[in-house]
């Protein structure tokens, strides 16, 4: 295993997870609610009536944060690895795996195990072991 330092950033690492776990500690103690994306994003698949504003406000966020991030630094070079159909399979599998683990890896494993939630100990572990195996598989044996 080699280590590319030139794109080797720790520390805005470190300072984007200290955002999310702030915004997720707040989302908590202002709204009550846990800030997991799926959640978020389901919310609005099936809406209730004046809880649609904020989920909007939240997903619309997430859309605008890379053309504020345009604002303050130059664009980040992006090379992705895969194809369409490939992309397109693994959202699939991805919103297919939030269902049926009850939630995603923001809900689960910053605020589940930030209250330490046993079900998102077990949650972020079966992500973390099938994320290990899948590129594994992936590297070492389909090529």
């Amino acid at each position: 295993m080699t280590i590319d330092w030139a794109n080797f950033t720790p520390w805005a690492a470190l300072s984007g997870g200290v955002l999310i776990g702030l915004a997720a500690a707040l989302f908590i103690l202002f709204f009550g609610r846990v800030l997991g994306v799926s959640g978020i994003v389901s919310g609005l698949l099936k809406p209730v009536s004046g809880d649609t504003g904020w989920r909007i406000a939240f997903v619309l966020g997430i859309f605008a944060a890379p053309w504020v991030w345009l604002l303050f630094s130059e664009p980040v070079n992006v090379t992705i690895d895969a194809g369409t159909g490939t992309l397109i399979i693994a959202g699939l599998l991805v919103g297919l795996g939030t269902r049926y683990g009850s939630g995603c890896t923001s809900g689960h494993g910053v605020c589940g195990l930030s209250r330490l939630s046993p079900r998102s100990l077990v949650a972020t572990l079966g992500f973390m072991a099938t994320g290990f195996i899948t590129v594994y598989i992936v590297r070492h044996l389909v090529g």
